[in-house]
């Protein structure tokens, strides 16, 4: 099979047609000074004239399988070379000065032929140039008889280490090419990944939870309607509350930006007291209590913020579906190197080594999803709790990047 063309190879090429044609010109120059009016000379001429043709319409000097190519069919190539050696072969034989055009048909050989079939050709013109160069000199001379050999052995053994090297070089790139492929499908399928979890966490903790508010504050109005239909309005408007600001969250959600209590403006702790008169009814009360250290909440990064409303969020939510709770207290603590949030209830608790599934243990996507988004952060979860003695739930995020 043929070499195949690498273009980074076409100076080389030309280099080597173009010593192809003054080496071919130097022997007809020689042969005409100093065997003029021979018999042979026409002969000698025709056949320079037609091995000149001949290069110039086959892949010549390197052009290989894609270079400047008229025969391209795959077994033209090599009756196209077998033709150039037999004419140059002819030539040799009557004028044994046009055995030094080998040198480059040594490289067109390389570039055309199969490797072994190139090889034999090598031996072949190399036999050809010392059989010529000893007719010449006329006598047995040893220079003659091994410098043409490793003349040959040295541009073959070239051309074999830089195809070697140009193979390994296109097997590399193709496996970088091929790795940064499999790199790229995995970032976007880790992408696509993330981006799932953090939505089912969103929805988790904003209309998920609405949703269940609106759902107990209509199932409040539906008993009431008949008997006291003030409160039933009352229940009704908090549901369309609720509806309205989980319309606010879902907007913003969708676009990854901050809850919409923290948009509102004052910071970490307003969001929490926002949430904690949001979150008490005539079932459970909710106080807030921040220790911030002198003020330091505004300064705390836009991410920490979000993941502790969101952490009290999602504990707000267990409380008043599963904790059968009458208060609940939010606590934010600022040290030095951490921020703090303790959500704590009188409910009746649970058993957190419980399996999911357990009436008592950790249920539903909430407690996951808090650790989940703490943990991007470097933060960590803790919950104490017992069957009957409430539960205590800390998350505590460092304030410097997690190394």
């Amino acid at each position: 099979m043929p070499k195949p063309y690498d273009p980074d190879t076409r100076w080389l090429g030309g280099v080597l047609h173009a010593a192809f044609f003054l080496l071919l010109g130097g022997a007809l120059a020689r042969f005409l000074l100093r065997h003029p009016g021979e018999p042979r000379t026409p002969w000698i001429v025709a056949l320079s004239v037609t091995l000149a043709v001949l290069h110039l319409l086959g892949p010549a000097a390197g052009g290989g399988a894609d270079g400047p190519v008229r025969l391209r069919a795959a077994w033209i190539r090599p009756a196209w070379l077998v033709a150039v050696v037999v004419v140059w072969v002819v030539l040799v034989v009557l004028a044994p000065s046009f055995s030094w055009c080998a040198v480059p048909l040594f490289y067109t050989g390389l570039r055309t032929l199969p490797a072994r079939a190139a090889l034999g050709l090598v031996v072949v013109l190399t036999l050809c140039v010392v059989a010529a160069q000893l007719r010449l000199a006329g006598s047995f001379d040893p220079n003659l008889l091994l410098a043409p050999p490793a003349v040959a052995a040295i541009a073959t053994a070239v051309f074999l280490h830089t195809e070697r090297q140009a193979a390994r070089q296109r097997a590399l790139i193709d496996d970088l090419i091929r790795t940064r492929r499999e790199l790229a499908d995995s970032e976007r399928r880790a992408g696509t990944l993330t981006e799932r979890q953090r939505l089912s966490m969103e929805i988790h903790d904003t209309l998920a939870q609405g949703l269940s508010s609106q759902r107990m504050l209509l199932q409040a109005a539906d008993r009431v309607w008949d008997t006291d239909p003030g409160k039933a309005r009352t229940h009704v408007r908090g549901a369309a509350s609720v509806a309205e600001h989980n319309l606010a969250e879902a907007r913003r959600f969708v676009h990854d930006l901050a809850p919409a209590d923290l948009a509102r403006g004052g910071g970490l702790a307003a969001a929490l007291r926002t949430l904690a008169e949001r979150e008490s009814g005539e079932h459970l009360t909710v106080r807030v209590h921040v220790d911030d250290g002198g003020d330091r909440a505004p300064l705390l990064p836009g991410r920490v913020r979000s993941a502790l409303l969101r952490v009290a969020q999602g504990a707000l939510a267990n409380v008043r579906e599963h904790a059968g709770a009458t208060t609940a207290a939010l606590t934010l603590t600022l040290l030095d190197d951490q921020a703090v949030l303790d959500v704590t209830d009188d409910g009746h608790g649970f058993d957190p080594a419980a399996p999911p599934g357990d009436p008592l243990g950790v249920r539903g996507h909430g407690l996951p999803a808090m650790r989940a988004r703490l943990g991007r952060l470097g933060g960590t979860l803790t919950v104490e709790s017992a069957p009957g003695e409430g539960t205590v739930l800390s998350a505590a995020v460092p304030l410097e990047a997690p190394r």
